[in-house]
């Protein structure tokens, strides 16, 4: 067992995927219809780029190379006049699977509402890290859930060259997006387990690559359970359960080629365990996670009071004189003598 500070590392963090573990499919699916482009057409060309530019000597990221083709969309035209602010209010049409987000609620109550754990300070926090759109996941109806959200970010507005020397800016808040923010591919991903892990994303004063003693981190990895749909997550999932996290897969409860893909992920000791992706009462998948997350804050709230038993001693206390046993003496008050004894023995 790590060693458990007195008032600290009193979080559990559930760590989720977006497209196929929140979401059926991928998020981008309204911003498509909403401009009359062919999804799949999309997506094919998105495949094809990496080879395409391969053989102009370029490499591109797999995971990420969506994102500058949907910035040709927009300077081309079938995207055009695509802001952030669009994007935040396509996120509204998402459709989460069954019993979201409202588990995402009932969850926190559930640790939240039992007593023992509360006397303890046990709480959960909630964070999205995906390879999608942020601001379509924050316009989204889990957002008011959600207790950070890790993603692609575009900018619309980019400074110019020299915008230093000048004594005054432009600022000009709307617009096309035009460059690329932040980008999260599956690897980028594990950076910001560690930003959760080391409290960067609470305090941007701290550098996610600081030594930190684990025991001055604000969320162990072991109070993590992270959960996605299938192998591209396989960089996490290895962090995590490395470190003493849980991990956990979903798959669409109608395909059966996603349920086998999840049990090879259990045979090789990628994931701890998997479950459709239903998060109603009734399902495996919502089981499993209170489940474990009871079994985590039962965990934290032992270290702590072992923590407080074995590390808090007993305060000094004042000594007092011992007073001598009073004489006997007999119903009159009179002390007994040696010989009133003896003759009333007799």
């Amino acid at each position: 067992m790590a060693e458990s500070n007195l008032h600290g590392q009193t979080v559990i963090a559930c760590i989720w995927d977006f497209d196929k573990t929140l979401i059926p499919g991928y998020m981008q699916s309204p911003l498509f219809e909403a401009y009359g482009i062919d999804e799949k057409t999309f997506w094919n060309e998105v495949n094809e780029l990496p080879e395409l530019y391969a053989r102009q000597g370029c490499h591109v990221s797999k995971d990420t190379v969506y994102l500058n083709h949907l910035l040709s969309y927009v300077k081309n035209g079938p995207l055009k006049g695509l802001s952030n602010r669009k994007l935040r209010e396509l996120g509204r049409e998402l459709r989460f699977y069954p019993g979201l987000p409202e588990f995402f609620k009932t969850i926190k109550n559930f640790v939240s509402g039992d007593p023992f754990f509360q006397k303890h300070g046990v709480t959960i926090e909630h964070y999205i890290i995906s390879t999608g759109l942020a601001e379509m996941i924050r316009g989204s109806s889990i957002a008011p859930y959600v207790d950070g959200i890790f993603g692609c970010e575009f900018i619309e507005k980019p400074f110019p060259p020299g915008y230093g020397s000048q004594k005054e800016l432009e600022l000009v808040e709307g617009g096309e997006v035009s460059q690329i923010g932040v980008m999260v591919d599956n690897t980028i991903k594990t950076r910001f387990v560690f930003e959760i892990n080391k409290g960067t994303n609470k305090d941007p004063s701290i550098d996610v690559n600081a030594n930190i003693l684990p025991g001055d981190r604000r969320i162990p990895i072991r109070n993590m359970i992270y959960l996605a749909d299938g192998p591209s997550d396989v960089p996490v999932f290895s962090v995590v359960r490395r470190s003493g996290g849980l991990t956990f897969a979903v798959y669409d409860p109608e395909s059966e080629a996603e349920f086998a893909q999840n049990d090879s992920l259990l045979q090789a000791g990628r994931i701890d365990s998997y479950g459709p992706a239903d998060y109603r009462e009734s399902s495996s998948t919502n089981m499993w996670l209170r489940m474990h997350i009871r079994q985590i804050a039962g965990r934290i709230c032992e270290e702590k009071r072992q923590a407080m038993a074995s590390r808090v001693k007993e305060p000094p206390r004042h000594l007092h004189k011992e007073v001598p046993p009073s004489p006997p003496m007999d119903l009159q008050g009179k002390l007994f003598t040696e010989g009133d004894s003896q003759s009333s023995e007799q």
